[in-house]
């Protein structure tokens, strides 16, 4: 009891700290915000001030962010003294942001950190009262994601801000995505999508191993189409021009997409001598698309526990490696031009599959390979949530830091359920995730990303946690990252009805609409039905539906792909919630079809490689309870107007 009281103190302690020095509600949370007195507010002008060393896609983004505000974005050498400038530098360049920064006395201690993406923002008022900002990072991409808490900070409103400085970093080196799962692949304007809302909650990497994609899998080998049918463009196919597009976004978005070959059993068959030179080729086809950093996969393949095979698996992933470095990394080559370290998923992802000995032996034939590969494990298994206990397990076995692949909120194998709550309800909803499992601080990794479910953009919810857990552990509020998760995904326009329907777009209702139900059964047991709440429960329901609803028309695309993903579920749910209370109401529904009307429908690619099947499945919000309950009240009906009831009514 001392224990948890301490515990509860500190934590009061600690938050009220935060309370206080916390000027901006940004995501992912800061390490530190230190606030300043006084106020700055942007003139319609904005200077953008760039060092040498800031690339060209950190101050577009500077351009835009001024842009989206209304304000006009003018590229200088130096301050004018005349209007709000944005000076962008790199630490210890003694250029002139780097020179400002000391003029201004922030503390550079963050830049001995062993963390990733340091910077200072430093928000401060000229004698004017107008704004200058300082965005001091230990390179370009960090500066990037000094803009991301910029962005946030501008958006309520920019006239009279308060002075502030912002000390920053990651505690994980990449965080993003793993396009992974058994399903239809996003298309490429959800992908596009996706990137651009990675830029603004710093999320840097997206690994691209869609299993229903030929050309990742089954066609691994060959180009991608110049061109694709509708028919193909319906079931995720890519063509050339859609793959440059992608590339484009996530350069401007600096999004690493890693695209991953998958060369199944070829990759370990000692018969294949050419193995490694067509997957060189594919990697040149897809470097010429844009494509800076790639990926090999050989899971779902059988596990070899022989040595011969394991041993002719490092080798060829370090002979791999070496080829990318001589044909991309030389001598001279500038940094675009540069290929990233490679990113491997060995066939005994989920260690337990073997025993300790063989896991042991397994991780061990890793070993030998560059360092700078980034083998993924999934944990003990397929489903485990991140934990450092198997992460200290495997780097044992391999001798470094391993990757996590995170089959969250992954659906390939609930394919009819949505999960848009918060983090630890879906783990208690996800049929395979430890329900009780916890995030820990001080998560020993250097990458973290998730398989999300087939519908992306409802996957932003969680991918917004991800990265505010990423970000910062330590800071990480489960229930508080997610109701911020709410706006940032649906816009303050769509918020209140997203927030008010994610409970019940869950298979498993909410716990308000499972007490609502058993008080009316209770009531009406009695012999005093009282159906006012529910049915004022169920007509908020079909009001938050139809705001949803307007989103298929709204002009922001991200709006209309939102609702796009919901849509079957949303139609579900307002016909089970206009069901109820017709029934509640005594009416006919002997017409409504529950579980085979179109609209509920949708489609699911199973399987890889040569055995991809299409499927149609229906969608299932409020199955647990609400489902049931109607078919209760549909029986309840049948007695009261049954031939007995109404001859003694007679």
């Amino acid at each position: 009891m001392k224990r948890i009281i301490t515990t509860l103190v500190s934590l009061m302690a600690a938050f009220s700290a935060f309370a206080v020095t916390s000027p901006y509600n940004i995501y992912p949370v800061p390490q530190k915000q230190v606030p300043a007195e006084g106020t700055a507010g942007f003139t319609a002008e904005v200077e953008i001030i760039p060092e040498s060393g800031i690339d060209r896609a950190t101050i577009n983004r500077a351009v835009e962010i001024m842009e989206r505000l209304g304000l006009t974005a003018v590229e200088s050498g130096k301050p004018s003294g005349k209007r709000s400038c944005i000076m962008l530098g790199i630490n210890g360049s003694r250029e002139r942001t780097d020179r400002l920064a000391s003029k201004l006395k922030l503390d550079r201690t963050l830049f001995n950190y062993q963390k990733f993406d340091r910077h200072i923002l430093s928000l401060t008022s000229d004698k004017h009262g107008n704004a200058t900002v300082v965005i001091l990072a230990e390179n370009t991409d960090a500066a990037f994601c000094g803009l991301a808490s910029l962005e946030q900070m501008l958006d309520n409103g920019f006239t009279s801000m308060q002075c502030v400085t912002i000390y920053d970093w990651a505690d994980i080196q990449n965080r993003g995505v793993i396009e992974g799962y058994y399903g239809v692949p996003y298309s490429a304007e959800v992908t596009k999508d996706l990137f651009r809302f990675m830029a603004r909650y710093k999320l840097n990497t997206y690994m691209y191993g869609a299993k229903s994609d030929p050309y990742h899998s089954r066609f691994w080998s060959e180009p991608y189409p110049e061109s694709i049918t509708d028919e193909q463009m319906r079931i995720g196919y890519l063509s050339q021009d859609m793959l440059k597009q992608i590339t484009e976004v996530a350069h401007a978005c600096k999004v690493n997409f890693v695209w991953a070959i998958h060369p199944g059993r070829a990759f370990t068959n000692p018969e294949d001598k050419t193995v490694n030179e067509r997957i060189m080729n594919k990697f040149e086809n897809m470097y010429n698309l844009g494509v800076r950093q790639f990926g090999v996969f050989v899971d779902d393949v059988g596990v070899p526990y022989d040595a011969p095979t394991q041993k002719l698996g490092a080798d060829r992933l370090t002979d791999l490696q070496n080829r990318i470095d001589a044909k991309w990394n030389v001598d001279g080559a500038s940094p675009a031009d540069t290929v990233k370290p490679l990113h491997y998923v060995p066939q005994l992802y989920a260690y337990a599959w073997a025993s300790p000995e063989n896991a042991r032996i397994f991780f061990e034939s890793l070993s030998v390979t560059p360092s700078k590969i980034n083998i993924y494990i999934t944990g003990r298994a397929v489903w485990s949530v991140p934990n450092n206990e198997d992460l200290s397990t495997v780097k044992d076995y391999l001798g470094r830091e391993a990757s996590w692949w995170w089959n969250y909120p992954c659906n390939d194998n609930d394919v009819t359920k949505l999960f848009p709550m918060d983090m630890y309800t879906n783990f208690r909803d996800e049929t395979h995730i430890d329900n009780l499992a916890r995030l820990e601080d001080g998560l020993t990794t250097n990458t973290l990303i998730i398989n999300p479910m087939q519908q992306g953009e409802v996957s932003k919810i969680a991918l917004f946690s991800l990265g505010d857990y990423a970000w910062n552990n330590a800071a990480f509020d489960c229930q508080r990252s997610w109701e911020a998760s709410i706006p940032a995904v649906a816009g303050k326009k769509y918020a209140a009805a997203l927030r008010y329907l994610a409970p019940y777009l869950r298979y498993y209702d909410s716990d308000a609409l499972s007490y609502a139900v058993n008080q009316y059964k209770k009531s009406f047991e009695r012999g005093n039905p009282k159906p006012e709440s529910l049915i004022a429960r169920m007509e908020k329901i079909l009001e938050s539906c139809k705001e949803l609803d307007a989103m298929a028309s709204s002009s922001n695309q991200s709006d209309r792909l939102l609702h796009d993903d919901m849509k079957p579920w949303l139609a579900k749910l307002e016909t089970l919630a206009q069901t109820t209370i017709d029934l509640l109401e005594g009416k006919d529904v002997s017409s409504v079809d529950l579980e085979n009307d179109s609209k509920f429908q949708f489609e699911v690619l199973r399987g890889m490689g040569a055995g991809i099947v299409m499927q149609v499945r229906s969608a299932e919000p409020c199955a647990e309870i609400l489902c049931p309950f109607i078919e209760w009240l549909k029986q309840q009906q049948k007695k009261t107007f049954s031939p007995s009831n109404t001859e003694s009514n007679k």
